[in-house]
């Protein structure tokens, strides 16, 4: 899978939510046993309530909903958390209904997603400013930058054409998530199917030539980023050798 280039591999917003799935099987949970502002489960007392899973099995849903939840940083008050599961297992009057108490999870999951994506935000503006400023940097209109390692001389692609290249993807912390260079054979692909950062800066090489890409997330994977390998608000730094074109008819 070729999470780097083809524009098809993005998820959208549903994505980065996927461990939001999580958090309402919580939800789910917690209405199985019938969560509503001063209702009854079924007329039980507490003293009737029983395990219906294992001790085993108990530990290991508390571990997959809590590892699901830290993947999102989306951590709850662990007293908060149980008295509220309490309050359900228990037939006490509950704070909220069912309804208002999934509301109340969107809103904060949807503020948690707002602050994070602030800091992407900032982190990426940040580093693209730096990076202007440093010798040998080029701009386009896009704001795409790029950085000629070899010119080479041959003829350049057009947007219908099919290129095979040799490429490395990373962030800006140098972390890499794509390299055909690891699989040990180039790629053929449309110039028209990949990001808009793909299509453009090739356009810029002649074959032969090998540039790095600087690819703002507006024309990589934008707000929503290709979870888990591409945060949102990416900056995608791509190495990128040119080695033939494939005009399509």
């Amino acid at each position: 899978m070729y999470i780097g280039v083809f524009t098809k591999q993005i998820k959208g917003y549903a994505g980065y939510m996927k461990h939001f799935l999580s958090i309402m099987m919580f939800v789910c949970l917690v209405g199985f046993f019938g969560c509503s502002a001063g209702g009854t489960r079924r007329n039980a007392s507490s003293q009737q309530i029983e395990a219906t899973i294992d001790n085993e099995a108990s530990y290991a849903l508390g571990m997959i909903l809590a590892t699901n939840l830290m993947l999102d940083e989306f951590i709850p008050n662990i007293d908060e958390l149980f008295q509220g599961m309490e309050d359900v297992l228990y037939d006490s009057r509950t704070r909220y209904s069912r309804e208002r108490a999934q509301q109340i999870i969107e809103l904060a999951f949807d503020k948690l997603v707002e602050q994070r994506d602030e800091v992407f935000r900032l982190e990426e503006y940040e580093f693209l400013a730096e990076n202007s400023k440093k010798s040998g940097i080029n701009i386009t209109d896009s704001g795409l930058q790029y950085e000629v390692i070899i010119q080479g001389d041959g003829p350049q692609p057009g947007i219908f054409d099919s290129v095979l290249v040799h490429y490395e993807g990373a962030l800006t912390n140098g972390t890499v998530f794509d390299s055909s260079y690891s699989r040990g054979e180039p790629i053929q692909f449309p110039l028209m199917r990949v990001i808009p950062g793909w299509t453009e800066g090739l356009q810029l090489m002649g074959v032969g030539s090998k540039y790095r890409l600087f690819i703002p997330s507006d024309l990589g994977y934008g707000p929503q980023g290709a979870p888990p390998q591409i945060p949102p608000y990416s900056t995608l730094v791509f190495e990128v050798e040119l080695l033939d074109i494939i005009h399509e008819e």
